[in-house]
């Protein structure tokens, strides 16, 4: 009968190892730059404001805030206030807490089923309280506040869905014309020198003036297109320019490496190539031109309505508030909380932005893990 050999010393200390490496906890890189952002006291402030603010624009039907429509006459002009905090005011609301349907759309316009959902719970945890007015009143006594939260739903989603169009159209056609190559990449990049050229804030205003026209407008609206459908699509399209040099710069450099040599290998297709292997690796790179993309695609919305081409009333963003609150600066009066709250929401709001593209930047960079 024969007896199993004792462990060797090496046996011993590969079990050792194996035990040791069972008990170590890999971190992926989403993990990873999520715990640096974390670190970046500054950017994690900045990510907390976005998140902050885009609550209060989603919430703003359920804060008990006067609607942003709502005119009062009798209280125009009134200046911030934070005494009494809460008066029984609303008038869409009855004294039992029902909703009064003709005051509701005077107050928010005809709301989505998503608005109507919070303005019935509002209506169920409030009441008609109403908070004063805690940036004054404007001259039809509309609540400044109110107006700022109801805008910033128009201000923020313009940044962003201009900035997904910019990143769409840049991103494929960086990436195709730098993993083509040759004629094609030089062809495909001197019409981006073309449209460099090209002083695409007045083709925005002609576009915009031009579709701004009754029947053009009329036409338009029996499909659902307005305005600031418009802009989305038109600014969308000027702001990619930059994306795509940025792209094509990055697949260059990586169109060579060993993994998309293996993927050519084993017969994957260009587009497969394009979309499923390089443009993953350079989703740090589009992630955070995007959010230095946003504030300019914010500040040109508010440049053109300062000049009464974005937005529409009775719909508002920051720069018609802006644009409201400059008409009343005048040498004989200074409505100063006019322009101050609008000022300061769009001046932060891009701060913050680019404050955090900064800090993803340096979070999604594994070259700076110990930095």
């Amino acid at each position: 009968m024969s007896t199993a050999a004792p462990p060797t010393a090496d046996a011993a200390r590969l079990e050792q190892l194996w035990k040791e490496s069972r008990q170590v906890h890999g971190v992926s890189l989403g993990q990873d730059a999520w715990r640096r952002l974390k670190r970046d006291r500054a950017s994690f402030a900045a990510l907390l404001f976005l998140a902050l603010l885009g609550l209060l624009a989603l919430l703003t039907p359920f804060l008990p805030l006067q609607a942003p429509r709502t005119v009062d006459t009798e209280r125009k002009f009134l200046r911030p206030q934070l005494s009494p905090l809460f008066t029984a005011t609303a008038p869409w609301v009855d004294d039992q807490g029902a909703i009064v349907e003709a005051k509701l759309e005077e107050g928010f316009g005809t709301p989505n089923p998503l608005n109507r959902l919070l303005m019935r719970a509002r209506a169920t945890c409030f009441g008609r309280w109403e908070t004063t007015h805690w940036l004054g009143t404007d001259d039809l006594g509309r609540d400044q506040l109110a107006r700022l939260f109801w805008g910033a739903r128009v201000s923020l989603l313009v940044g962003l869905v201009a900035g997904l169009v910019s990143l769409v159209i840049g991103v494929s056609y960086g990436a195709t014309s730098g993993y083509v190559g040759g004629w094609v990449d030089a062809a495909m990049m001197r019409v981006i020198d073309v449209l460099y050229s090209v002083p695409f804030i007045f083709i925005v205003i002609f576009l915009i003036t031009v579709l701004s026209e009754a029947s053009i407008k009329k036409w338009l609206l029996e499909y659902g297109i307005d305005r600031i459908v418009i802009f989305y699509v038109v600014v969308g399209a000027i702001y990619w320019l930059t994306m795509a040099r940025v792209v094509r710069g990055q697949v260059l450099s990586l169109k060579q490496q060993q993994f998309i040599e293996a993927a050519r290998t084993i017969g994957c297709g260009r587009a497969r190539i394009i979309f499923q292997h390089l443009v993953p690796n350079l989703l740090s790179v589009i992630i955070v031109y995007l959010t230095l993309t946003i504030p300019r695609v914010m500040l040109f919305e508010a440049f053109l309505s300062f000049l009464g081409l974005g937005v529409e009333p009775p719909d508002v963003s920051w720069g018609l508030l802006a644009n409201e609150g400059a008409k009343h600066i005048t040498p004989i009066s200074i409505v100063w909380w006019l322009i101050v709250g609008p000022g300061l929401a769009l001046g932060s709001t891009c701060i913050a932005l680019n404050r955090l593209g900064d800090g993803l930047r340096d979070a999604l960079d594994p070259r700076l893990k110990h930095r």
